[in-house]
């Protein structure tokens, strides 16, 4: 089967010329619009020729009830469909679990893409893998300060000589489950050297690539070791820095557009300098 989220991932970063992904976290006590989807709306149709996905997280959603479900899916209506959505609810459970969770997501409400935990081993990614023509991101390397408590753990796992960090054993395992070429990984902003490790591990698989802009990632080693051998394969997320660029409700859409070129532009400079060494 065709891995349509692949496709329309790279025509749209084509027709885009854009590695930018927004992400659609709506905090209601510091949106610059009180109605939730108009809110939403206006930073889609400000920045949708300006991305190459968006990324709506699940929590910011649920937390609002039934009613965030709503507006969840009327925002989803309101992205353009040439445009993929990664679905951002990093779930991961036993197998049964996973199933019903999987086809929520991708039947249910529809994601090109979703992000997951693999705690539980290959059987409980296993359902989200079955669909082939959708995207899934296994979580690597978060890009949160207390990632290193769990994430940088040394093991030694049987089919190894010697000990790896838990992320990089992560890695491992997604690019030898990657028999579908529909998994991914994230990996954080805020840790590029570890950026650089895992691209060595999984040297053809896309990458998420979150924390850049209010969590300070470094978007110049982001680029530098996040992309593949082709210049590309690369996802770079961000959301509060665009979509709260602005407080004012009357400049809200021009200051977002603003925010979402700064950062295209940003990635593509970068770009152009690793592709030209």
């Amino acid at each position: 089967m065709t891995n349509s989220f692949n496709i329309k991932l790279r025509n749209v970063i084509e027709q885009n010329q854009s590695l930018l992904c927004v992400g659609l976290d709506p905090d209601p006590n510091i949106t610059p619009l009180k109605d939730i989807f108009e809110f939403n709306r206006d930073i889609i149709d400000s920045t949708q020729n300006l991305v190459c996905a968006y990324k709506p997280n699940i929590a910011f959603y649920s937390a609002l009830g039934i009613d965030g479900y709503k507006i969840l899916e009327k925002t989803l209506r309101h992205i353009p469909k040439h445009i993929p959505v990664i679905g951002d609810s990093k779930l991961g459970d036993v197998p049964l679990t996973s199933k019903f969770h999987a086809k929520s997501m991708f039947e249910r409400w529809g994601f090109d893409a979703t992000t997951i935990n693999a705690y539980g081993g290959y059987d409980s990614i296993k359902p989200f893998l079955d669909y082939r023509d959708k995207g899934i991101f296994i979580w690597c390397r978060s890009s949160n300060p207390d990632a290193t408590e769990i994430q940088d753990l040394l093991v030694q796992p049987k089919q190894l000589s010697e000990k790896v960090m838990l992320y990089e054993w992560i890695a491992t395992l997604a690019n030898k489950w990657n028999t579908s070429g529909n998994l991914g990984v994230v990996v954080g902003a805020t840790y590029p050297e570890e950026l650089k490790k895992v691209r060595k591990i999984c040297p053809d698989m896309p990458i998420l690539i979150p924390g850049i802009g209010a969590q300070a990632g470094s978007l110049k080693n982001s680029v530098k070791y996040g992309i593949d051998s082709s210049g590309s394969n690369a996802i770079f997320n961000v959301s509060r820095s665009v979509i709260y660029a602005s407080e004012n409700t009357t400049t809200f859409q021009y200051d977002t557009r603003r925010a979402a070129e700064f950062f295209k532009n940003e990635i593509n400079s970068n770009l152009n300098k690793s592709t030209s060494h």
